[in-house]
């Protein structure tokens, strides 16, 4: 089957997660009245920090974990230097930030996750199996539990973290894109990668290779191709992705 302007279908599409397939600021939100809710009402348990404390901690995580992603890929390990570099600055022990960071940004947000997941998310991802479709994801984290939560782990045959060993790169580094291919023995123009921003899941995608879909709310859909034929589209939605591939969604 083929996809517009006479491209043909991937053979797999590669997804990014937080901010793709849910609102990532909605659960961000969620997660600040939550611990701050708990912090007033003195009933946290087990943070190493409260309040707005503990929200400022994680914005120094968030922010020099974003600044990694000029390293490359570096001798050192990110899944470690993630915790230790930012750990040093607010002058505080790494097992303490990583507990906080586990707790604050991978275990309680998991509860929201199933109530906010793209509209027809599951059944555009069944439509694309049907179609023949390798699925796998390629986050900045380890995508397991999120995509347990999300109720679509079952239809995915690959999950990829940046800070994998075989990885150790941020996006827009293409060592995790290229990982994808690796691991399917698909060439990268035989891929599509799915995400939300441009400068990291657009320009990584594009210097590994792959075409690229941008979902974008609101956006007016945009399907070009580049000269060699490779799609790079901006999409409101799934269901634009899915007609723009020629794949049905049942609802």
């Amino acid at each position: 089957m083929s996809a517009a302007h006479g491209s043909p279908a991937p053979r797999a599409l590669l997804l990014d997660l937080d901010g793709t397939l849910y609102p990532l600021g909605v659960v961000r939100r969620r997660m600040a009245i939550e611990l701050l809710a708990g912090w007033a009402a003195g009933g946290l348990r087990g943070a190493p920090f409260r309040g707005a404390q503990t929200i400022r901690r994680l914005k120094v995580f968030r922010a020099m974990r974003e600044a990694m992603r000029s390293l490359g890929r570096g001798e050192e390990l990110l899944r470690e230097l993630q915790y230790s570099l930012p750990a040093q600055t607010m002058g505080m022990e790494a097992q303490e930030l990583e507990a906080l960071v586990v707790e604050w940004m991978h275990e309680r947000p998991l509860k929201h996750l199933r109530g906010l997941h793209l509209p027809n998310l599951r059944p555009f991802l069944v439509s694309a199996r049907e179609a023949g479709a390798r699925l796998g994801v390629f986050s900045d984290y380890s995508p397991t539990a999120k995509l347990e939560a999300l109720g679509v782990r079952d239809l995915l045959d690959l999950e990829l973290a940046a800070t994998d060993v075989e990885i150790n790169a941020f996006k827009p580094h293409p060592a995790g894109f290229l990982r994808a291919c690796d691991e399917w023995g698909l060439a990268p123009q035989e891929v599509m990668f799915v995400g939300d921003r441009d400068e990291l899941d657009g320009e990584g995608a594009r210097a590994a290779g792959m075409g690229v879909c941008i979902l974008a709310p609101g956006a007016p859909g945009v399907t070009t191709s580049a000269a060699n034929g490779i799609p790079d589209w901006v999409l409101p939605d799934l269901g634009s992705l899915a007609a723009a591939l020629g794949w049905p969604v049942e609802p």
